[in-house]
């Protein structure tokens, strides 16, 4: 038994710090040592038979705290912006913008989600749901149940936070995978301001 527990010892020291700390603790390192991210992500929408209903690509970009550049480009083009107080999503094939308070919008992008920082997960009850697939899970039920999402889940790799996983009270699940995701680059402020085009109807929080 002795040598047993000599050889686990052995063994668990010579692994990286991030592979023996739980979903909770990458949480925490991910809010604060990530200060701004860019990348690409994958999305599909499943329904509650776990069916597929669409997918979709794009960028993102984001800057701590409140600040984030979410653009779709597939399958049709859509633009979310975080300013640090409002959250715009401009949707180009209505020439819409709908304009929300970010506090509001906090839980209902994933995008305001991820550039949230650990007075913003406040929002949320944080559990470990431990290793599967590869990965370590959190499980994050918002506090506030007039949120679009009921559950959100959030899969850390050797690589960070590399999959979100949403489900809505309709029953559908937004699975979202993180790609080329760049920690704490320098990014240019202006990604995270936006204007309504000319023309465009606005919506929402404007004032």
């Amino acid at each position: 038994m002795l040598r047993r527990t000599a050889f686990l010892a052995a063994l668990l020291s010579l692994l990286p710090p991030s592979a023996l700390a739980s979903s909770l603790d990458r949480l925490s390192e991910f809010i604060n040592k990530t200060l701004a991210a860019e990348g690409k992500f994958e999305q599909k929408i499943f329904d509650r038979n776990r069916r597929l209903l669409q997918e979709s690509e794009g960028t993102l970009a984001f800057s701590r705290p409140g600040k984030f550049r979410w653009t779709y480009a597939k399958p049709y083009p859509q633009l979310i912006v975080g300013d640090g107080t409002r959250v715009w999503i401009y949707d180009e094939d209505l020439n819409q913008v709908t304009v929300k308070k970010l506090d509001l919008a906090l839980g209902s992008t994933p995008a305001a989600l991820l550039a949230g920082n650990n007075e913003a997960m406040g929002a949320f009850r944080l559990s470990d749901l431990g290793a599967k697939g590869g990965l370590e899970w959190l499980e994050a039920l918002p506090r506030n149940k007039e949120g679009n999402f009921e559950t959100i889940r959030m899969g850390f790799g050797s690589s960070g936070l590399e999959v979100m996983e949403l489900a809505d009270s309709f029953g559908q699940t937004t699975v979202l995978k993180f790609t080329s995701l760049l920690r704490n680059p320098n990014l240019d402020l202006r990604l995270f301001r936006f204007s309504p085009p000319k023309g465009a109807d606005v919506v929402g929080d404007v004032q």
